[in-house]
């Protein structure tokens, strides 16, 4: 007898399991990954590795155990060991550990001072490379003496204006730099200094040299897309830059023959809208190439998701025949893992398109044979998968939340296509309760995604579902100035937010209050970040939604300006180009504050107390706004959090924030 489904909850989200950071052993035979868990009676969050064989014939087992988080397992060469970064033995400081494939105790390799960023072994197992930041000087110091490390730090002088970042903080003096690790006595070699970050270090095949990316300008605090590549050899000396176009270089690999890099890079500098391209370079340089610049697709990793945080991003990674690159793509609401072939006419062709729509962090095997990887779906928050290529078969090799979404009843989900105000097709989603009745008329809530440069996609998003649950309509789409639909479509709003995309979102409001399930006295709105931009904006140009919460919200773009973490950025992100200074109209124009004052809609405004990229003072402004102006509005903020709350903030304090959105809703929409 099948027992009656249940309706998702807020409290759920201690029950869902976090998997993430695939890698399939050299041979192909077996895949270690990571899975987070919450103790929900510390609210702490931990992480263990598993293991599971790539046929898929046996369950996963856990590998690691320990309240602790064990991340970034990376094979030795010969697939005997791997490696991993741990916090075990300081829940402060993570140092590299080994474990044996076949049974022993993992035994730390590091005792490095710092943090690490990412490593990677020498193709000989011998060594590996890391990415160090090691301790300010005057931190180092003051933790020597008990009394001035109760009395804390004192003052903190700052020259660059990149001096901190969201969920981290402010950041230390100290800048991320190259180090060698031996991969039996653990001595650490520094390959790199100075006052440059070097990151994102990888081996030559030879073993003879490192590849990283760095920014040298003078001014790089300013000069974003000044980043060249360089090597170094691995037993230190001088580095060599490699001739390549200007532009910002992230996610470097060498080609398995050593005589090419690709990397990811955007056609123009400044244009934060635009796709990132794969590039191939020589590594004797002058000969760089975007091989992927008229394909139109944006080679990253942007699709939302709110079960913990998304589905992650791998590096391009190059097939063992040097003749094609594997990598992630922003398409139309999926997110496909494509093979790119380098022949004379450049193609991207999805690798296994019956598995699952949004692909995330993946790994080749040595051989190219097999690739592991993180897939969701709409269904499903994510589980690790394997396509075989040989066999062209895809198969989910974990299960972690298959028994709860059983219990669940999440309600229906209509894809739909529709026009904009100008005719422009645009993309969107409606989901219907758990238990609906198209006969009855129902209040609904309107999502807006942040960015702006993300999509919503065909990924599972735990909030979505759950206001569903409570009897809501619920409805979301990608207006322009999104990821996803090609350049033009994510450059439609480049220095002119408001516009055209505020037209979609209302385009988007009129096709769905026309089903004749939907109550058009009780429609609510809410969003985040760009979103909460967009729900601000949205209560100053119209009265017609009943109800809205604006999250995380970028409200006064001009005070937005330097307040952020994004710093002169803000310059790139909104397409204004230059500082406020010199141009007050246009940034004040793209402002909610600007039309606040005809604001009439009941708002809840949520902030938290350590959001460094939208600073509180954003939502401040719109609260004393309405106040003042005799609207009902209310202030929740949530301390110790950062602009990631809804995604991977402490567990009852996201769960408090659902309840808060549906409480206010429930207070205007409700019958």
């Amino acid at each position: 007898m099948s027992q009656e489904k249940r309706h998702l909850t807020a409290e759920d989200l201690y029950q869902f399991k976090t998997v993430s950071a695939p890698r399939i052993s050299p041979d192909g035979q077996h895949v270690i990954f990571c899975v987070q868990w919450v103790d929900s009676k510390t609210e702490k969050k931990y992480t263990n590795l598993w293991l599971v064989p790539s046929d898929g014939r046996q369950p996963a087992r856990q590998f690691t155990y320990g309240k602790q988080a064990d991340t970034q397992p990376r094979w030795s060469p010969d697939g005997l060991q791997i490696a991993f970064l741990s916090n075990r033995q300081d829940e402060k400081q993570a140092q590299i550990f080994l474990i044996p494939l076949h049974g022993g105790e993992a035994r730390p390799l590091t005792e490095l001072s710092g943090a690490i960023a990412s490593f990677a072994w020498s193709p000989d197992g011998t060594r590996l490379v890391c990415q160090l930041r090691s301790k300010d000087a005057a931190d180092v110091e003051r933790e020597k003496d008990e009394q001035k490390k109760k009395l804390g730090i004192v003052d903190r002088p700052i020259t660059r204006v990149d001096y901190r970042m969201d969920g981290a903080g402010y950041t230390p003096q100290e800048k991320w730099h190259i180090w060698t690790v031996d991969a039996v006595s653990g001595a650490a070699t520094q390959l790199t200094s100075g006052e440059h970050h070097e990151t994102e270090p990888s081996w030559a095949p030879d073993g003879q040299h490192i590849l990283f990316a760095s920014n040298r300008h003078e001014r790089s605090d300013f000069e974003h897309d000044a980043t060249e590549l360089y090597l170094i050899p691995a037993e230190g000396g001088d580095m060599q830059q490699i001739d390549a176009p200007y532009g910002r270089k992230f996610a470097p690999a060498f080609s398995p023959d050593g005589q090419r890099i690709s990397y990811l890079g955007r056609k123009q500098t400044g244009k934060w809208y635009q796709n990132a391209d794969i590039f191939v370079v020589s590594v004797t340089g002058g000969d760089g190439q975007n091989v992927t610049g008229e394909q139109d697709i944006h080679f990253s990793s942007v699709t939302n998701g709110d079960i913990g945080g998304g589905p992650g991003m791998s590096r391009p990674q190059w097939g063992p025949d040097g003749r094609s690159l594997y990598a992630i793509a922003t398409v139309r609401g999926d997110q496909p893992l494509l093979q790119v072939q380098l022949d004379e006419k450049v193609t991207a062709t999805a690798v296994a398109p019956n598995g699952p729509n949004v692909v995330g962090e993946f790994s080749l095997s040595a051989d190219g044979r097999k690739v592991a990887y993180w897939g969701g779906n709409p269904t499903n928050p994510g589980e690790i998968w394997l396509h075989d290529f040989a066999s062209d078969t895809t198969t989910p090799l974990t299960h972690f939340n298959t028994d709860l979404l059983a219990e669940l009843d999440l309600g229906q989900v209509e894809e739909v296509h529709f026009p904009a105000a100008d005719g422009y097709d645009l993309h969107g989603w409606i989901l219907t309760p758990p238990g609906f009745d198209p006969a009855q008329k129902y209040p609904s809530i309107l999502e807006i995604h942040g960015g702006p440069q993300t999509q919503y996609g065909r990924l599972f998003m735990h909030e979505l579902y759950y206001l569903a649950a409570q009897g809501y309509v619920v409805y979301w789409s990608n207006p322009r100035g999104g990821q996803g639909y090609g350049e033009a479509h994510a450059g439609a709003i480049y220095g002119r937010w408001g516009t055209v995309d505020y037209d979609d979102v209302m385009a988007w409001t009129d096709f769905v209050a026309q089903r004749p399930y939907i109550d058009p006295a009780r429609m609510g709105v809410t969003g985040g970040s760009y979103g909460g931009y967009m729900t601000a904006l949205i209560i100053g140009k119209t009265d017609r939604f009943k109800a809205a919460v604006a999250q995380r919200a970028v409200t006064n773009v001009v005070s937005f300006y330097g307040s952020s973490d994004l710093n002169w950025g803000t310059e790139y992100l909104t397409g204004a180009e230059v500082p406020p200074w010199e141009a007050l109209d246009n940034y004040w124009d793209m402002s909610p504050m600007k039309y606040i004052g005809n604001a009439k809609t009941p708002t809840l405004i949520i902030h938290s107390e350590q959001d460094l990229r939208c600073q509180r003072e954003q939502g401040e402004q719109v609260f004393v706004a309405l106040r003042r102006l005799g609207v009902d509005a209310e202030l929740v903020l949530f301390p110790d959090e950062s602009h990631g709350l809804s995604r991977i903030g402490r567990t009852d304090r996201r769960i408090a924030r659902l309840n808060h959105i549906l409480r206010w809703f429930d207070k205007y929409l409700a019958d």
